[in-house]
């Protein structure tokens, strides 16, 4: 990966505007959506250095992720599964065809390991899908941000990063809030590593996720339920143009919490 110029430049704010684009289904142009609904927001149109933030749930929707559980055959795992955490067969089977690995479950949901995440259900959600539908996360959000950047650039004329979020609980916390999971053209953790703190004294191991703020940053316009904004636009916040950048994760054995009891 390479990181370039900081992009734009400090301001000391920046601005986020949530884009209403109307219900969303499989094979709609969510870039068109979103160019034509900004001319009813403040920002208008894209800028360069804008960041666009995409709810996962309606771009996978748009990219023919959802599935009708009816066409779902249950195998024995997904029943035994279903049956020792409390739910549908259905949606374990289709977990189970999302995950690498299940490594547990409460009842309701199973912890799956995922592109070397632990994630909920591996991503499979049953809200905000048409009902008897599940949507599944982005088969490669890091390609999906990359298209997504594209396609601005050539219709637009403007260099924009784009980042794919997610929500997500947090160990011993209630509540959900974002998380990136693709990113494209923005350095998504800064190394603050050797930086000076207030007193003079040295930062050990603090890396700032940037993407991570950001994506919380959006979802307080996004909301979780019928409030109709799958994409948020932040403005004039300063931050790291980067070709080629992913979202980074690390092994279980380096996890603080996963290493707990050990």
């Amino acid at each position: 990966m390479s990181a370039e110029h900081m992009f734009p430049h400090m301001s000391g704010f920046f601005s986020v505007y949530g884009i209403t684009t109307g219900l969303l289904v499989s094979g709609d142009d969510i870039l068109d959506r979103v160019i034509s609904a900004l001319k009813n927001t403040e920002a208008k149109t894209i800028e360069d250095g804008d960041i666009l933030l995409f709810a996962e749930s309606p771009l996978s929707t748009t990219e023919g992720r959802n599935v009708r559980l009816d066409d779902i055959t249950p195998s024995a795992e997904a029943y035994r599964l279903s049956e020792k955490y409390h739910l549908d067969p259905r949606v374990a089977e289709v977990v189970l065809m999302e995950s690498d690995t299940i490594v547990g479950g409460i009842p309701g949901y199973l912890l799956a390991g995922k592109w070397n995440l632990i994630l909920p259900n591996a991503g499979v959600d049953e809200s905000n899908a048409p009902n008897g539908w599940v949507t599944r996360l982005p088969a490669d959000p890091e390609a999906s941000a990359g298209r997504l950047r594209k396609g601005i650039m050539e219709r637009t004329g403007k260099d924009a990063a784009v980042i794919i979020i997610d929500s997500r609980t947090h160990s011993m916390r209630l509540g959900v809030s974002g998380v990136a999971i693709g990113c494209s053209g923005i350095l998504p953790i800064t190394d603050e590593r050797g930086k000076p703190d207030l007193y003079g004294n040295k930062l050990q191991v603090t890396r700032r996720a940037i993407a991570d703020s950001l994506a919380s940053t959006a979802e307080l316009l996004m909301g979780e339920s019928s409030e109709g904004v799958p994409v948020v636009l932040v403005r004039g916040y300063p931050y790291v143009r980067c070709e080629n950048c992913k979202i980074e994760t690390i092994s279980a054995e380096e996890d603080l919490f996963l290493s707990l009891g050990k």
